[in-house]
């Protein structure tokens, strides 16, 4: 009965944390040569390309099912990774890089290198969930705090940041207590066998525009100090979840600080609808643990009210957006 009634849960979904008037839609038509684009998936998985260098956030696309995480083991889904890389047009990366390695982040990562001739970036958590799906050592590069990678005119920065905190201890303590792997991950395993890894938010510069990527809604005070950015690709997971005081540092120092012109919602989604099709809040279940929309929706909608010149926007599924031109 108890199963039952979390599968349930798991199909019912709260509302979407973000305003529908900030939808934007796809961008038709050929860029300028150089132009910077950005294809959504979901979560965080985030395509961006210039023309030149294609390279990829998180690429998770196998969303496992509710029995998947209540009952059993997650591994990726190889069907589901190439129809997700076939809908964004991919066929060659340069690099694909999880924000931390969570399997929501991570878990695909590693096959989504191996068949786009990728490097995976990340901690050496993550090199070790790429280590156990077989990829060579010549494939994975293990990043640090602060150390510039550059790839065509592309220069990402790692920058270690925090995972929110889950409210409820017993979650809190299975997601985040122990976050390294010191060994190579062989799945199928629980979702909680994916550790954090070390969380970072990636800093990128390129000659079009700069912007910043925060997979979670985690922060360090001052960490961002003498980064400037035009957009901030800001996640919400978790948001509602934290206090007023929080949000608002939250906010401050992730967006505030950076001096963006733009915000980028993602991570806002469920992690168990469908990856084709409109976007979907999180399920009960997920949001009763970690998300909190109707505080998270009040609260950016209170920060467009007070500063109008600050430019919104939710990305459609798949669709290519023009971010820079």
């Amino acid at each position: 009965m108890g199963a039952a009634v979390g599968v349930g849960l798991f199909h019912s979904y709260t509302e979407a944390p973000v305003d529908p008037a900030w939808a934007m839609g796809g961008w038709p038509g050929d860029a300028a040569p150089g132009a910077l684009r950005v294809r959504f998936t979901g979560t965080s998985t985030l395509l961006f390309h210039d023309g030149e260098t294609a390279w990829m956030v998180d690429g998770w696309f196998s969303r496992p099912g509710p029995l998947s995480l209540l009952l059993g083991g997650v591994e990726p889904d190889i069907g589901a990774i190439h129809a997700g890389l076939e809908r964004n047009g991919v066929r060659e990366l340069a690099f694909v890089i999880p924000v931390h390695s969570h399997y929501d982040h991570a878990m695909d990562s590693p096959e989504v290198a191996r068949r786009t001739g990728a490097l995976l970036l990340g901690s050496e958590t993550t090199a070790n969930i790429g280590r156990g799906w077989g990829l060579s050592e010549d494939r994975i590069r293990v990043v640090r705090d602060g150390e510039p990678q550059r790839f065509g005119n592309f220069t990402i920065t790692p920058l270690e940041t925090k995972h929110f905190q889950f409210p409820d201890p017993r979650v809190r303590e299975r997601a985040l207590g122990n976050p390294h792997l010191d060994a190579p991950l062989v799945p199928p395993v629980g979702a909680f066998d994916y550790p954090l890894g070390v969380p970072y938010a990636l800093h990128v510069e390129h000659p079009r525009g700069s912007f910043l990527v925060q997979g979670s809604a985690g922060y360090v005070e001052g960490a961002f100090e003498g980064v400037e950015v035009h957009t901030v690709f800001l996640g919400l997971g978790g948001l509602g979840t934290q206090t007023a005081d929080y949000r608002e540092a939250y906010w401050r120092e992730t967006v505030e600080r950076v001096g963006a012109q733009r915000v980028i919602p993602i991570h806002w989604d469920s992690l168990t609808a469908p990856i084709e099709g409109p976007f979907r809040g999180p399920a009960r279940l997920m949001a009763f643990l970690s998300s909190g929309g109707r505080d998270t929706l009040g609260f950016l909608r209170d920060k467009a009210r007070a500063k109008p010149e600050l430019v919104f926007w939710t990305l459609p599924r798949y669709e290519e957006v023009l971010l820079f031109p």
